[in-house]
């Protein structure tokens, strides 16, 4: 791929690595040199970025896999296996990234789109959004991280539910069980992402790694031990320089300018 076409779909705006992971030319199927692209972006990730953004460009955010070029292909589990094993390296290192994640969410998400919606740090819905697993529909399994992410997000019960059965997920529905973060009108769903993700990558970036850091931590560590890692974490943040000026500015009463540290 080259330089101006991964600029179709990957692009830097306000400290903000915005990557579209799907379009309406590709009738909003998972568009894989978006993925492909917004791979080797996350792993080239520099000091401008301070925020993540995953978009669809159309109706909707993702509407799953391209199920006609699955039913195309000459070898469909080699031509499956090569998409998950290019899915599964965005995810990795999406995963791996320490500044904040974040989906806009319009429309449907289902499949692998809905894989992604539970791996971004916050997600914003429209009322019209509706998530659903799709992979029973077509006799697949899931793939793009849903089934280690889902339960951790639903609990184990409601999971094995919400895939078993390929419930439709509403937008409200999705907010209770805390796949979407929050809804805005259906309209303004991109550029309040956009906004939420501007103002993170103008935010405190050490102090937003050391969250997702605990965060992940959490989920298989003890108490004890968490309060541990807590104690010690808050402790270097006292002397970094985004701790630093954080105190500063509140004892000066002036808002903090972490984008110069950046």
């Amino acid at each position: 791929m080259t330089t101006s076409e991964q600029a179709e779909y990957v692009t830097t705006v306000d400290g903000v690595l915005r990557i579209t992971i799907a379009t309406s030319a590709n009738g909003t199927s998972m568009d894989f040199a978006g993925i492909n692209a917004g791979t080797a972006a996350l792993h080239a990730l520099g000091a401008d970025v301070g925020a993540v953004l995953l978009r669809g460009i159309g109706a909707n955010f993702c509407a799953g896999g391209d199920v006609r070029g699955f039913a195309a292909a000459q070898d469909r589990s080699a031509h499956i296996h090569d998409l998950a094993t290019d899915l599964h390296e965005f995810v990795r290192a999406l995963d791996a990234i320490t500044v904040p994640v974040v989906a806009a969410v319009q429309g449907w998400a289902a499949g692998a789109g809905m894989s992604l919606v539970c791996l971004a740090d916050i997600a914003l819905g429209g009322p019209g959004t509706k998530l659903r697993p799709a992979y029973p529909g077509i006799g697949l399994s899931p793939d793009g991280g849903m089934s280690w992410t889902l339960p951790r997000i639903v609990g184990r019960a409601r999971a094995r539910e919400i895939l078993l059965t390929d419930a439709i997920l509403d937008a409200e529905e999705a907010v209770r069980l805390g796949v979407l973060s929050r809804l805005v009108p259906d309209g303004e769903i991109a550029a309040e992402a956009q906004r939420l993700a501007r103002t993170l990558a103008a935010g405190p970036r050490s102090t937003y790694a050391s969250i997702k850091s605990l965060l992940r931590q959490s989920e298989s560590t003890t108490l004890s031990d968490q309060l541990d890692s807590e104690r010690d974490g808050i402790a270097a943040a006292a002397s970094s320089a985004a701790g630093r000026e954080g105190v500063d500015a509140f004892a000066a009463k002036r808002k903090p300018d972490y984008a110069a540290l950046a």
